[in-house]
């Protein structure tokens, strides 16, 4: 499951964990050879529940792009979330708006490892796991970590995404 000792992680995938490590996180990124680009196909290569998969979701508030950091178990209400977050209306970034934003492509992108940090929420739904997994940067790269490390990491804010 794990890459094989000696293997390099794609470009992406080390910046990811360049920035893991500033900051004293311990999780390692993983590249796995099974496709993590859905929170489903992620869950079931780690052997996880779905829930305790982060997935990083690129919305756009007032033409600023955002980040969401929600549980694989539930889509993100977003005229909920931008009303208890006190944004403009959340629609979802395009392909070409979220690389643009996070240097990475759908389906691998990470909570870090952007051009710039992102405003972020995460969902108040993954405290309820003790590990969380997260991609790492690409649609086969994770690493594990909290919801306490993801708040951390991203300077975000705890909020329900849910309805």
């Amino acid at each position: 499951m794990a890459a094989q000792e000696g293997t390099s992680l794609p470009v992406r995938s080390v910046e990811v964990a360049g920035v893991l490590a500033a900051a004293g996180i311990a999780g390692e990124v993983r590249e796995l050879s099974e496709s993590t680009r859905t929170a489903a196909e992620a869950a079931a290569a780690l052997g996880c529940d779905v829930g305790a998969i982060a997935n990083s979701l690129v919305f756009l508030s007032d033409d600023e792009p955002v980040l969401v950091l929600t549980s694989g178990r539930h889509r993100v209400d977003t005229s909920a979330l931008a009303a208890r977050w006190g944004r403009g209306a959340l629609r979802r970034a395009t392909p070409e708006q979220v690389r643009e934003a996070t240097g990475q492509a759908i389906g691998g992108v990470a909570p870090v490892g952007h051009p710039q940090p992102l405003p972020t929420v995460v969902d108040v739904a993954l405290t309820d796991y003790p590990q969380l997994w997260a991609a790492a940067g690409t649609p086969r790269t994770v690493f594990p970590t909290t919801a306490d490390e993801l708040l951390r990491l991203t300077a975000g804010i705890l909020l329900p995404v849910g309805p």
